[in-house]
Order: structure tokens, then C-alpha cells, then sequence
């Protein structure tokens, strides 16, 4: 049982002693579950950001992934997090404005659930030359995040990135992904105590109109249609919509009826 406490280990290696553990060896299964125990109780114990950042470097290394992200992203566009990704993608990640073109970003705004990468939208020029841009600074050709909504329509993401094949990739998110789903929200409540003024304000209850134009907009309405079923223009509808948007402190339409399908102000 040495190997279990050996994380100079090659993370590939690392990977498939953690599936065989968890599938068919019940004492490795238990000495890795008391290994991430153990990260989990620093994480509990942080007190900075810092403290933060040691915790998903360690997670990273434990589940034996290339990267591990945590990303808030405010309604202003203000970004908050830790992670594993290389300083120079960082910083050319936010020199580029990649989050206004990021299928994860985007894409995760209209779920709840956990999404692999793959099964978002890249046929867009320019998400195609993010994720070339993207996967030649070492991000990888595999993902999965979860989208994570807290208090007041806080959003964030917890990901996970990966260089390895489809097959490899599915049997490890489909092994994992229910202790996942509770790191990352357990990771997101460490970051609200930490920074406890990043929480958006409650927003301003919505009119039953907006209401109404959030509700079709959530079901796949596009903006002529809704016009049309509310028998007003679609000038009108504009004014609804971004009236929405700012009582929910959205970035945009997408994030406004996410925000309001998330704190049970429509529902589809």
C-alpha cells in the first residue's frame, strides 16, 4: 500500500490506481477516501486565499487531473479563483477577454448540472481559436465543470482539464463525478466565507411582465416570438428584458433568466 502515499507517482498512473481502488480494492479505496479527507479538512481550516490555492493544487494532484479550476464570476464580469492553470494562459486569458467568448462560461450559465466540455457549443470561429489557443497552453483536449449558483444568484465554476482520450475521459468523470459535484460546492462555500463582500446584493423583485418575458425566453422563445405571445413590441420586450437583467445583476440575457430559473423566480 506504499504507492497510495507516493504522489511523486506519474499522474497517469495515478489515475488508473484510483479507478482500480475505487472498483475492486476496498482497502486502497478506504487509504485514498482518508487522503482526500484529509485535503478536504485544510480546505475547512483556510483562512486566506492562499490557504485556497493549496487546497485545489492538492485535489488536482489527488485525482491525478493536468488542472483544477475554480472560477466566480461576477455579474460586472469581475473574475475570482484559484487553480492549476500555467500564469502566462492566465493572464493571457483575461488580456484576450476569453470570458466573453468561452463555451464553458456560456454554456454553463444554462445549466445546473455538470457538463464535459465536448458536449458544448464550439462551432463559433471564435470559440474554435479560443480552444486551439487554449489546449496549446497545456489547458488540455478534455473538461468537465460544474456550474455552481449561491446566495443571491452567485455564480461559479469548479473544472476539471485533462490530455487523454474520449474513453479515458468519460470512465473517469462517470467514477467520479458524485464526489466532485460535493467538492465543488464545498470549495464554493470556503470561498463565500473567505469573501463574504463579493456576494451579490438580493435583487429587486421581477414585474409580472418580466416575469412573463424571463418564462418564455427560458423555454426557447426567441425575442419575436415572446413579442408576439405578449402582444407588445419588441421595443417593449427590450425594455422588460434589460430591466430583468439589471434587478438580477446579469451580465446578459442568458445569465438573466439563469439567475432566475436558479432562485425560483420562473419557472419552465
Amino acid at each position: 500500500m506504499g504507492w497510495l502515499n507516493n504522489w511523486t507517482t506519474p499522474r497517469s498512473l495515478r489515475w488508473r490506481i484510483w479507478r482500480h481502488a475505487r472498483k475492486g480494492n476496498p482497502l486502497g479505496y478506504a487509504a485514498m477516501t482518508q487522503r482526500l479527507d484529509t485535503i478536504l479538512h485544510g480546505l475547512e481550516q483556510a483562512d486566506q486565499h492562499e490557504a485556497l490555492q493549496r487546497a485545489i493544487e492538492a485535489l488536482s494532484a489527488f485525482y491525478g487531473v493536468d488542472h483544477m479550476v475554480y472560477h466566480w464570476v461576477s455579474s460586472s464580469g469581475e473574475q475570482y479563483g484559484c487553480g492549476t492553470y500555467d500564469d502566462v494562459w492566465v493572464e493571457r486569458y483575461l488580456e484576450k477577454q476569453y470570458l466573453r467568448v468561452d463555451p464553458v462560461i456560456t454554456g454553463c450559465y444554462q445549466r445546473f448540472h455538470p457538463v464535459d466540455w465536448k458536449r458544448l457549443d464550439w462551432s463559433s470561429k471564435a470559440a474554435r481559436a479560443f480552444q486551439k489557443d487554449a489546449i496549446e497552453h497545456g489547458v488540455g483536449n478534455q473538461g468537465f465543470s460544474i456550474p455552481i449558483r449561491g446566495p443571491n444568484g452567485q455564480f461559479a465554476l469548479f473544472s476539471l482539464s485533462h490530455n487523454c482520450t474520449d474513453d479515458e475521459w468519460d470512465a473517469f468523470t462517470e467514477t467520479n463525478r458524485r464526489d466532485l459535484i460535493l467538492v465543488a460546492h464545498y470549495f464554493n462555500k470556503k470561498a463565500l466565507d473567505l469573501e463574504p463582500g463579493r456576494t451579490p446584493e438580493p435583487s429587486q423583485p421581477l414585474s409580472p411582465r418580466e416575469i412573463d418575458a424571463m418564462t418564455l425566453l427560458a423555454v426557447g422563445y426567441n425575442r419575436a416570438q415572446v413579442a408576439e405571445t405578449l402582444s407588445i413590441s419588441e421595443h417593449t420586450l427590450r425594455v422588460y428584458i434589460e430591466s430583468a437583467r439589471f434587478k438580477l445583476g446579469a451580465m446578459n440575457t442568458t445569465h438573466a433568466v439563469a439567475r432566475a430559473l436558479a432562485r425560483g423566480l420562473i419557472v419552465v
